[in-house]
């Protein structure tokens, strides 16, 4: 018999795609213009044209074996150290190349640190809302993810409720900010009370791992701050990616880099490696390797992705939607004028309207609205929202 959690999970999309994939079948319909879809973070602005341009240079000018061979297992040298040295120029945090992994994405960085780090039955906690995929990675690494509920209203982390959630199990904290699907970005007070309960653990005989999930680190607004885990927390670990930075979602290129003032940073990093090789995550692909190497601190134009957000909050708050503010990711979280958010979701479709119920994400009476489109769908969408909200009226 094959393995039966594989085939429920191959048989079943996440609601995203599952909703992307309806999405498709709908524009072949009725016509892609007549329908909006905010399901999938599918970045819609550009790489930025130095992207374009130093991979043209990278193929015409390197050496065709050495750019497209093999990398070392946790990636090239020279990339790893490029990666280490500007993250230490904004953080100083002492990385070098060999606290770096690099990885296809933030997705197999993840899977690589928590099959790293957990043993058979340990407790993973993270702060809801949450990316739905982090159950599925977590069980994989035969561990049990444990959701903490955010603030109400805010959905800043619950210290309190955390540190009731955390027991003799718990090998790890996972965070993720700027948030998917609340957009949330966790302010520095949240994080130092966070880090404050991790490190009384720590000196009560227990450590427990603090992972940050990444790829929206540089889609913030308003010069909001999104305060560097390894500067409060030495037993910390990032996982990142610039599928959103850079939009190049479908390149699959990002990294883990290890915290080198935590014990035992050279186990760490050689468990990393060895969770890298058996899982099969080695050698990411070296085109993209070379290519961050030499974009380091480059962004797509993050600007698009605000306008988006402040013309999305102001017409939906005017209908009589209540919006979690976002000031990061390009998310937006919006209670669901009913109770149940996948019949809101439902009812959405009669709208043309495609947005993702947050009850996958651990909280419930919410949705996700991906505004990472062009802001021409955005002002095409407004009578659809409005018509939405004003048949809860009737």
């Amino acid at each position: 018999m094959i393995n039966q959690t594989s085939l429920q999970l191959g048989s079943v999309r996440s609601v995203i795609r599952e909703l992307f994939e309806y999405g498709k079948k709908r524009k072949a319909q009725i016509g892609e213009d007549n329908v909006y879809d905010f399901s999938l973070g599918n970045p819609s602005v550009a790489p930025p044209r130095v992207v374009e341009d130093t991979l043209i240079d990278i193929l015409q000018n390197g050496d065709p074996v050495e750019v497209h061979g093999y990398t070392s297992a946790q990636g090239d040298f020279a990339v790893r150290k490029a990666v280490a040295d500007y993250v230490n120029s904004k953080f100083s945090v002492g990385l070098g190349p060999d606290n770096i992994y690099m990885t296809c994405g933030a997705a197999a960085s993840l899977c690589i640190t928590l099959n790293s780090l957990l043993n058979e039955g340990d407790e993973v906690i993270t702060i809801a809302p949450y990316f739905p995929e982090y159950k599925v990675f977590t069980a994989h690494a035969r561990g049990k993810l444990v959701p903490v509920r955010g603030q109400n209203g805010t959905f800043q982390p619950d210290v309190v409720a955390i540190k009731r959630a955390i027991t003799p199990k718990t090998k790890a904290v996972l965070i993720n900010s700027p948030n998917n699907p609340s957009g949330v970005v966790y302010t520095e007070q949240s994080i130092k009370e966070l880090c404050k309960v991790l490190q009384e653990c720590k000196e009560n005989g227990q450590t427990i791992y603090l992972i940050s999930d990444e790829p929206y680190r540089e889609l913030v607004f308003g010069g909001v701050k999104v305060p560097y885990i390894m500067n409060y927390y030495k037993d910390s670990i990032v996982c990142y990616s610039y599928s959103k930075s850079l939009s190049l979602p479908g390149e699959r290129i990002g990294y883990i880099a290890v915290n080198p003032a935590m014990d035992c940073a050279s186990d760490v990093y050689a468990a990393v490696c060895g969770a890298g090789r058996a899982l099969g995550y080695v050698c990411a692909p070296s085109l993209f390797q070379k290519l961050i190497a030499r974009v380091q601190g480059v962004t797509s134009d993050i600007s698009v992705y605000e306008r988006n957000r402040d013309v999305l909050v102001e017409a939906l708050t005017s209908y009589g939607y209540k919006v979690v503010r976002p000031d990061g990711a390009f998310y937006l979280f919006v209670q669901s004028p009913e109770p149940d958010a996948d019949a809101f979701a439902e009812r959405a479709k009669d709208y043309e309207l495609l947005i993702v119920s947050a009850n996958s994400f651990g909280v419930e009476g919410y949705v996700r609205i991906s505004y990472c489109v062009s802001p021409d769908m955005i002002a095409r969408s407004l009578p659809a929202f409005k018509a939405l909200a004003e048949s809860y009226k009737k």
